[in-house]
């Protein structure tokens, strides 16, 4: 019953954040109209009424463009991060409301750097290119930004950058090649004050006090890193703004080694190209079909038990095909139905709705 519950505050949760998304569509088709009115009403008095003119004449049509075109692409990735959540609520509760239970989980946005390398399919190439950055490739970068190097990670949402930046954080080779290494859970908020807290309790495995003002963190910061060659994890960033990643990286590239380098993992190719310092970024592509369903068999069958059920198997391949080669979907759907042999759940799950999303 608790369960059930938790489930549906995360989808009363949910239903507020869309209600809140299509609210600010609105609004913008309202600006639309606002405008498209502002523009005929200048055509027909245009010439007649200097007043009018000047008047109406405080509206920048190129201003307003750039503007709206901002504002559209906000709504968009809004949307599209709602609708992936979506996707994963709906098969949940499909599968519940057929007998399925199990445990629900929130999706949040903290992460942490650890990952068994052995239960990882695919991604191999996309390691050895990254390590390869971190550890082999000289320390020139495109940017001037001194002794540090940054490297993005890009995709969209359930590719598994996160993934494949624990594979690399974790690795051996690169364990010993860097002096000091963080990892930081980024998300939407770059305020500069909880990065720099996160990014020395990372290097000192302590918490920082809240007490410490910006100007103490700030120096413990680079007397943490003077000297070093350190590695740093960015993950999940967001943040457009160049003012902000200038300040945090002013500070991180402040008297440290020659070799060190931060990995960034975004799912905006516009944060890449402001925060990279590389050529070309790791832009993460779908995996593929057959290492989908080797994820997915690992999820939804027991070690070697899928080959007893031939029937599962085969809608199995059908539930991998319309996941589009996302592996979260994958990984998702395939945990849901882990253990579960009543063909009319996986039948469900096959013929769902939800595979009319786009």
């Amino acid at each position: 019953m608790a369960e059930k519950q938790a489930h549906n505050q995360r989808i009363r949760s949910w239903l507020r954040q869309l209600k809140d998304v299509f609210l600010d569509a609105e609004d913008l088709l309202d600006e639309f109209e606002c405008e498209a009115l502002r523009r005929e009403v200048v055509e027909t008095f245009h010439g007649t009424t200097g007043k009018v003119r000047r008047f109406f004449s405080r509206s920048n049509p190129i201003a307003f463009r750039l503007r709206v075109g901002h504002e559209i692409k906000e709504i968009r990735e809004r949307l599209d991060e709602l609708k992936s959540n979506k996707a994963i609520f709906d098969s949940l509760t499909s599968i519940d409301h057929h007998g399925g239970g199990g445990d629900h989980h929130e999706r949040v946005n903290v992460t942490h750097s650890f990952v068994r390398a052995s239960k990882v399919i695919g991604r191999e190439s996309e390691k050895k290119q990254i390590i390869n950055l971190l550890i082999e490739q000289g320390d020139d970068n495109r940017s001037g930004n001194g002794n540090v190097s940054v490297i993005p990670i890009v995709g969209i949402g359930g590719l598994g950058k996160t993934t494949l930046a624990k594979l690399v954080y974790d690795d051996e080779g690169v364990v010993g090649h860097f002096e000091k290494r963080m990892w930081v859970s980024v998300s939407v908020d770059f305020e500069i004050t909880r990065l720099i807290k996160m990014i020395l309790s990372s290097a000192s495995d302590t918490e920082m006090s809240d007490k410490l003002s910006l100007d103490q963190l700030q120096g413990r910061l680079r007397r943490a890193l003077k000297d070093k060659k350190f590695l740093l994890v960015l993950d999940d960033v967001w943040n457009e703004d160049r003012i902000k990643w200038s300040e945090l990286r002013d500070l991180l590239i402040e008297g440290t080694k020659s070799g060190s380098k931060i990995l960034v993992t975004t799912r905006n190719t516009s944060v890449a190209e402001m925060m990279g310092t590389i050529p070309t970024n790791i832009n993460l592509q779908f995996l593929s079909f057959e290492d989908c369903l080797s994820l997915f068999v690992e999820c939804a069958f027991k070690e070697g038990r899928h080959k007893d059920y031939p029937n599962l198997f085969e809608m199995g391949k059908d539930i991998v095909r319309k996941c589009g080669r996302v592996p979260l979907t994958v990984k998702t759907l395939g945990s849901q139905l882990y253990s579960k042999t009543d063909e009319r759940e996986w039948k469900f799950v096959r013929d769902s709705e939800i595979w009319k999303l786009k």
